[in-house]
């Protein structure tokens, strides 16, 4: 069957479809549906995951951009129940997500090569949704939840953790999908924190921020923000010019980007 599987798969999709089923309950487990939810599951494949989430009794919208995939969805889950199971043939970056109405909870198999984009558009819709579990490169789930001080802190991790609480949860092996990655996999929980959303007063300054403080890794912040449109008050800060990116808080990089906004309006 794994070979059937392998064989069915795009690269051009980037398709690793899951087969280990202790794989599959783990992340069932944790994300533990209920018929009250309403899932949003990215990139279904065959139904590996669908199956479970499908016979929790939640509301289930697919998201699936393979073609040849539909027919199978559609026969398994929408046309079984098709009052609460609906089918996108859709990219989920060209899905428009503003009429949402939530809170969601979203689940996926992510292609790699789409993960840090689809992350944020997720995130820019905010209380709508309520988790998010995913699997991702290893590489980018320790990225996600990288703590400062660490090789693997950087910005991805910061403008995550800003707004969101985050959870490793499950460790993939290539052996878990057909066919096997070349890379190792993680699941990740993701929830959006209403209380560190708030603290932001503006994200644009926070993008900005961050982006040019982890310009260059190996530079001091004063290095990396000499380019800042307007003076930065270091001493007021409280905080070493000389230091260098990875070594800020979260929250650190929140207050000095909000007093930078304010330095800017006055």
């Amino acid at each position: 069957m794994s070979k059937e599987l392998a064989q069915t798969a795009r690269k051009r999709f980037g398709q690793n479809f899951l087969i280990d089923g202790s794989v599959i309950d783990a992340i069932l487990s944790a994300v533990a549906a209920r018929p009250q939810d309403h899932l949003i599951e990215i990139g279904p494949g065959h139904g590996a995951i669908t199956e479970g989430l499908f016979a929790s009794g939640a509301d289930l919208t697919l998201i699936e951009l393979d073609r040849d995939l539909i027919p199978g969805l559609l026969a398994s889950f929408v046309t079984k129940a098709p009052d609460r199971c609906r089918l996108i043939n859709q990219d989920v970056l060209t899905v428009d997500f503003s009429g949402l109405k939530g809170p969601v909870r979203v689940v996926g198999n992510l292609p790699y090569n789409i993960s840090t984009p689809l992350l944020f558009k997720l995130l820019e819709l905010g209380l709508k949704v309520k988790d998010i579990h995913v699997m991702l490169q290893q590489e980018v789930v320790k990225r996600i939840c990288a703590e400062p001080g660490s090789s693997a802190y950087g910005r991805l991790g910061v403008m995550i953790q800003a707004v969101a609480d985050v959870e490793p949860l499950i460790h993939v092996p290539p052996t878990a999908f057909a066919p096997a990655p070349k890379v190792e996999s993680g699941v990740v929980r993701i929830s959006p924190n209403a209380q560190k959303a708030a603290r932001i007063e503006d994200m644009n300054s926070l993008q900005k921020l961050v982006r040019m403080a982890f310009a260059q890794r190996r530079k001091t912040l004063k290095n990396n923000l000499k380019e800042w449109p307007t003076p930065i008050p270091w001493d007021d800060w409280g905080v070493d010019p000389s230091a260098r990116a990875e070594t800020l808080a979260v929250e650190t990089y929140v207050r000095l980007a909000n007093a930078l906004k304010r330095e800017e309006t006055h």
